[in-house]
């Protein structure tokens, strides 16, 4: 019998009530360290998932009512691994809220659980099968605010950095680009609904969630060169890597992606954890 998906589920999911706001959502996503909420109502009944990126794409809506996916992602407590795999490789989101048949919220599923079974398989596909995401390399002295605009056009959150002869020679996020950033704080934290005198980890969270929602306006991003901030000596993997051997550095190292080089060392993609995880679709024990 294939595994059902509350055998790795996380089962002691952090949500939110409704009703509630956005800076609701932002101050407990800060605090608790998570990028997404499932929404439920004062029975857990589930009603929707708001995350981040939700944020981002909607940066002038307040209400959790408007801004959250309704009924969704979900899945059934009764369903296979295999299934809920090909959900999230589908939707292309991060996180799944797992529901009984009364659509009470039991669980919230994400990459990394996924990950951790595919390192205890130890499976042998190279990831070359697996690359879907598109990879879009910068080079070495571009301005880190073209870099960041960039990563809000794209939606992609790293990018691999090129130098003069195509090498490979650094990696960049939008964490290490909010890091570096200088944020008007009072302002800023006006304009979620906060006051001042929160506590110090409620400002020390937010600022890493703001990143979209404030880009004009608010953040100002250093003038310099993206070979000035970038991730040098990267870790990267060969097109021919185990799946299994990526997914344990991704774990590891609590990467969501990694470029990708091939056997003449020229980098040729990104492959990122949602791209793995298709692999145990395919695999006959999940199904």
């Amino acid at each position: 019998m294939a595994d059902k998906i509350t055998k790795i589920m996380n089962k002691n999911p952090i949500a939110l009530k409704a009703p509630a706001s956005r800076t609701d959502a932002l101050k407990l996503m800060a605090k608790k360290n998570v990028s997404a909420l499932p929404i439920v109502d004062e029975e857990d009944t589930f009603l929707g998932i708001v995350s981040r990126r939700d944020i981002f794409e909607n940066p002038k809506e307040e209400q959790i009512a408007l801004l959250m996916r309704k009924d969704g992602p979900k899945i059934s407590s009764t369903e296979s691994i295999a299934e809920a795999v090909n959900i999230m490789v589908k939707i292309n989101r991060r996180h799944i809220a797992i529901v009984s048949d009364k659509n009470k919220l039991q669980g919230i599923i994400t990459p990394k659980e996924f990950l951790k079974i595919i390192i205890e398989e130890n499976i042998s596909n190279p990831i070359e099968k697996y690359i879907r995401s598109p990879c879009i390399p910068i080079y070495i002295y571009v301005p880190l605010k073209v870099v960041y605009k960039t990563m809000s056009l794209t939606k992609l959150t790293a990018f691999p950095i090129i130098d003069d002869d195509l090498n490979l020679v650094g990696i960049i996020t939008d964490r290490d680009i909010i890091n570096s950033a200088k944020v008007d704080v009072s302002t800023s934290m006006s304009q979620v609904g906060m006051g001042e005198d929160e506590d110090a980890w409620t400002w020390e969270g937010i600022r890493n969630v703001l990143k979209i929602l404030y880009l004009e306006e608010k953040l100002e991003i250093p003038p310099i060169k993206v070979s000035e901030l970038m991730i040098k000596n990267p870790v990267y993997a060969h097109t021919k890597t185990s799946i299994s051997k990526v997914a344990s550095i991704m774990v590891d190292n609590d990467f969501s992606q990694l470029p990708v080089k091939n056997a003449y060392d020229d980098l040729v993609a990104m492959i990122y954890d949602i791209d793995l995880i298709s692999v145990l679709s395919q695999h006959q024990h999940y199904k």
